[in-house]
């Protein structure tokens, strides 16, 4: 079975010396990007390895050892414990990791987005601007479902990225933003959303044994007209067929601040007897994608998988437990890139896509000034898994 090279052949010189800040609560995902980074380069043949423009090229770790102690109050201040001037630096935060916590006047307090997000203006002010360039990478985009005003009300995916590029960031890297207009907010910066599709399927091919990958015997559906394009997406690169829903709802009331739901309207070819997609940006309850999964098994859909770049499960597994055994989902997959709890690990339904050594050949070839533009549109990768798959080289 042949090998796909791991490393990409970057001979351009560097931007700066790496240096990579996972943030508290980011570290898992940060330990293992940081592995790759270190192997890779320490495998990589340059013929300008030794010069000057390499210095500091080949290192045991990339991670920047930083600390944001707190006071009794609460209140904080970002400390960076090593020298930073003239690095390329990449910092990596979870805004979603309610694991955590802090004292309060004594009291024990959950780490919310806002404290995440304090967090990371504390380390980029600790910078001081002496850095050669600040790239962060936020997979959940922070206040991202707050991104369009509809009424007297505050627009605050905007600000925050507004407030990260006058603090000196120069690129922000997010995953499957909930509304990739955002960016519209800082025009002259780097912005970057990418999508895990790629992921999807290898987790999805290396779990699944008996898929049959053909618009016969499979479909995509997207649970919303939002993401649309998503599900369009990954549908053209598997030659697929895809369907959608659409939200009917009642305009006449607000509840928790939304219009409810009255039902979920299918759009789309027949179901029958095919293994079905469901391709979403997150899982948040989990309630708006149960409904659609009910509805297509009530269109005779067969196994129905759930893929979604973020697991939040706000309301808890429960409700997803009760929806395995009753047959209406067969697996879920999400990635790595938020917090994910313990026990969500050990059920038989998931499967947990890592995204480590993606966020690495984005920081290594961005720390090189080279192109990403293969690594957002991984269509040749899919082909090449997908068709392995169906020669039986994956099992």
């Amino acid at each position: 079975m042949p090998v796909r090279e791991e490393k990409r052949n970057l001979n351009s010189i560097p931007v700066g010396s790496l240096g990579i800040i996972p943030l508290r609560g980011c570290q898992q995902l940060g330990d293992k990007v940081d592995e790759y980074l270190v192997k890779w380069r320490a495998e990589r043949e340059s013929e300008h390895k030794d010069s000057l423009a390499f210095a500091g090229y080949q290192r045991d770790s990339y991670i920047i050892q930083t600390r944001v102690p707190r006071f009794g109050t609460g209140e904080a201040k970002g400390e960076i414990l090593q020298s930073v001037r003239g690095d390329d630096l990449y910092i990596l935060v979870d805004v979603t990791n309610y694991s955590l916590t802090y004292s309060l006047c004594g009291q024990e307090n959950h780490m919310s987005p806002d404290d995440h997000y304090q967090d990371l203006k504390r380390i980029i002010a600790a910078v001081g601007g002496k850095s050669r360039r600040i790239t962060v990478i936020m997979p959940f985009l922070y206040e991202s479902r707050q991104h369009k005003r509809s009424s007297r009300e505050s627009l605050d995916c905007a600000l925050a990225l507004q407030e990260m590029v006058s603090m000196g960031v120069d690129n922000i890297i997010t995953f499957d933003a909930h509304d990739p207009r955002v960016q519209n907010a800082i025009p002259l910066n780097g912005f970057e959303t990418v999508s895990p599709t790629y992921q999807f399927v290898k987790g999805l091919l290396n779990n699944v044994p008996d898929l049959t990958i053909d618009s016969d015997h499979m479909m995509i559906i997207s649970p919303d007209e939002g993401g649309m394009s998503r599900a369009i997406y990954m549908a053209n690169v598997m030659g697929l067929d895809m369907g959608m829903f659409y939200k009917r709802r009642d305009y006449t009331k607000i509840v928790n601040g939304r219009n409810p739901i009255v039902a979920h309207e299918f759009l789309g070819s027949n179901v029958k007897g095919k293994d079905v997609i469901i391709v979403d940006d997150m899982i948040s309850s989990g309630e708006s994608v149960l409904e659609v999964a009910a509805s297509l098994k009530r269109r005779k859909a067969n196994r129905i998988f759930v893929a979604t770049t973020f697991g939040l499960f706000t309301s808890g597994l429960d409700c997803f437990d009760e929806a395995y055994k009753k047959g209406l989902i067969y697996r879920v997959l999400t990635t790595n890139l938020i917090y994910q709890r313990p026990e969500l690990l050990e059920k038989e339904w998931y499967i947990s896509c890592d995204m480590s050594k993606y966020i690495a050949y984005i920081i290594d070839t961005l720390n090189h000034d080279s192109s990403i533009s293969d690594l957002l549109s991984p269509s040749d990768r899919i082909h090449t898994i997908i068709n392995r798959y169906k020669n039986g080289e994956l099992r």
